[in-house]
């Protein structure tokens, strides 16, 4: 692929693109005026019809909005062959009441969500917007999609909805994130969320003592749950994010329930350690038969994989190479796992540098956008080159 992603390179019309997108301040200021909207998981409406009127006034085909808030756009191929999706994620993990401004600080750009996900939606319109500028050649048809549901109990919805109505033409998906500029994804991990709840009589905490409470067994059960084994390798997680009950300090709680991550590369460690986790809920439920515990599952993101030596894979290595990336190999979650868990061909890609995701000091270093984009162009057109994609 190394020789595909050259002749891009070399190509007139491509260079001439590649020379547009070494000005990043256009992308920048999309970002920035893309973050400033609200778009919390199960919210991102607003920020919905903000891309869907910038891919309408692009000129792209077929600009449509479904049920979930995912935005579609198709720029259309000159051969019948399997389409390219190539996506970025609109929600963020912010709060709609999120104090949303921006900061400029040296080489750094401060604000909640401007890398995770403003970034990546803006290289979305960014990359689209040259290809419409520059006629650049397109082999199959090109899907320009924003979706929703990434984050957190998103469990990758909007994702699954792209996929499902996409499915039947798609060849390939490369999927946009803001940051970890040089970072390629090509292993999802599986991940498996749960929601425990603990269910009790309540009551007065001097005159009710004794009785058993909600918060207390929740919180036995959580120090149990912290004490999990798991193997390094491969490597497997566990984090209780949060805990939440009770009505008053003087009250027994009635009601108790905690949000549990699980993560692994492996698909048979992680269905160990779901079992393992059911079997300590079902101990808990028996030591208090007076309490009810429940285990409620709220997320399943599959796992999925392509092997580095996959042309997708080595068109990315070599599109980043191209312009002075060094790229590094990741396993994570992403919108990725959902076509690579259909054994559709799948990478993650990052277009900057930035820090503090998932907090409102989050950042970006902008002057990397440039060679993000140069690499994505580059990438998306050798990718249409992968005949077996």
């Amino acid at each position: 692929m190394k020789a595909v992603v050259q002749h891009w390179y070399n190509h007139p019309v491509v260079r001439d693109a590649l020379t547009d997108l070494a000005d990043y301040r256009p992308t920048l200021a999309m970002a920035i005026e893309i973050q400033q909207v609200p778009a919390p998981t199960f919210a991102e409406r607003p920020r919905s019809l903000l891309v869907a009127q910038r891919m309408q006034a692009l000129g792209l085909h077929d600009v449509t909005i479904d049920e979930l808030g995912n935005v579609y756009a198709r720029r259309p191929g000159q051969a019948d062959r399997p389409a390219l999706l190539v996506s970025a994620h609109l929600d963020t993990v912010f709060p709609a009441d999120t104090d949303l401004s921006i900061r400029y600080e040296g080489e750094r750009v401060y604000g909640p969500g401007i890398g995770d996900n403003s970034a990546g939606v803006a290289g979305l319109l960014r990359v689209a917007e040259v290809y419409q500028r520059f006629n650049l050649p397109t082999a199959g048809d090109i899907w320009f999609v924003a979706n929703v549901g990434e984050e957190g109990l998103g469990d990758l919805r909007g994702m699954r909805a792209v996929v499902e109505r996409l499915r039947s033409q798609l060849g390939a998906v490369v999927v946009i994130e803001g940051c970890d500029f040089g970072s390629l994804h090509h292993q999802a991990i599986g991940v498996r969320r749960f929601r425990i709840d603990v269910t009790g009589p309540g009551g007065h905490s001097w005159g009710n003592f004794g009785t058993p409470s909600a918060i207390h067994v929740l919180v036995r059960l959580a120090a149990r749950l912290t004490e999990l084994h798991v193997p390094l390798s491969p490597r497997t997680t566990f984090n209780i994010g949060t805990i939440s009950g009770g009505t008053s300090v003087n009250t027994i709680a009635q009601h108790a329930s905690m949000l549990l991550d699980l993560r692994s590369v492996s698909s048979a460690a992680l269905t160990e350690l779901v079992d393992e986790v059911y079997r300590l809920v079902e101990e808990a439920a028996l030591e208090y038969p007076d309490i009810h515990v429940q285990l409620v599952k709220v997320g399943d993101r599959p796992s999925g994989a392509i092997p580095r030596e996959h042309p997708l894979v080595q068109a990315a290595v070599a599109a980043y190479q191209m312009v002075g990336a060094q790229v590094s190999f990741q396993q994570s979650s992403t919108d990725a796992n959902i076509p690579l868990s259909m054994g559709i061909p799948a990478v993650c890609v990052g277009l900057t540098d930035g820090g503090n995701a998932h907090r409102t000091d989050e950042y970006i270093i902008p002057v990397n956008l440039s060679r993000g984009l140069q690499a994505l162009l580059l990438l998306l057109l050798a990718a249409e080159a992968i005949e077996d994609r």
